[in-house]
């Protein structure tokens, strides 16, 4: 073990338990298994690498962070709905931001990558890294999930929703 996985799993055991620990009930949706290689093959590097790489895009760079129409936002990769437009709010962050998912959408786990534990959400369908979890999102949640623009596409209100990918 080097210093740095040390740190940081020295850290997560002095703080998982003073954090809130984010659970969504997953159980509705039946899981995609898929290789990485067979996801490679499938999706645009860049997409790619966010989702199942755990890579971040750069913030501002998604044009879905200013999409403000009614619809539906998908994974990119397994196209599962996880949010409703009218979930979507304008966190300044530079990256899309909801304050609820979809039920059964997400599934969480704790993600030490920056030392002080996050929590991580990922598609429920295909373990697509999606994002983070914060606690200073709006009402009624004062949750705010922290998405790539890069994991998502959004399918504006009067188009049919495209069929789960297999």
């Amino acid at each position: 073990m080097n210093r740095r996985q040390f740190i940081s799993n020295l850290s997560g055991l002095l703080l998982a338990n003073s954090l809130p620990a984010f659970t969504k009930e997953v159980a509705a949706v039946t899981p995609l298994t898929k290789s990485k290689s067979a996801w490679k093959a499938l999706l645009p590097p860049d997409r790619y690498d966010v989702l199942f790489e755990d890579d971040t895009e750069r913030s501002g760079s998604s044009p879905l962070n200013h999409e403000k129409s009614k619809g539906t936002f998908i994974c990119a990769a397994c196209f599962l709905p996880l949010f409703k437009s009218s979930h979507k709010f304008d966190s300044g962050t530079g990256w899309p931001s909801f304050w609820d998912t979809l039920p059964n959408a997400v599934g969480t786990k704790r993600d030490y990558k920056l030392i002080l534990p996050r929590t991580e959400y990922h598609c429920a369908r295909c373990g697509g890294h999606q994002g983070h979890i914060f606690e200073d999102g709006p009402a009624p949640t004062g949750l705010r999930y922290c998405n790539n623009g890069l994991a998502l596409e959004f399918i504006p209100e009067a188009k049919a929703l495209p069929a789960l990918r297999v």
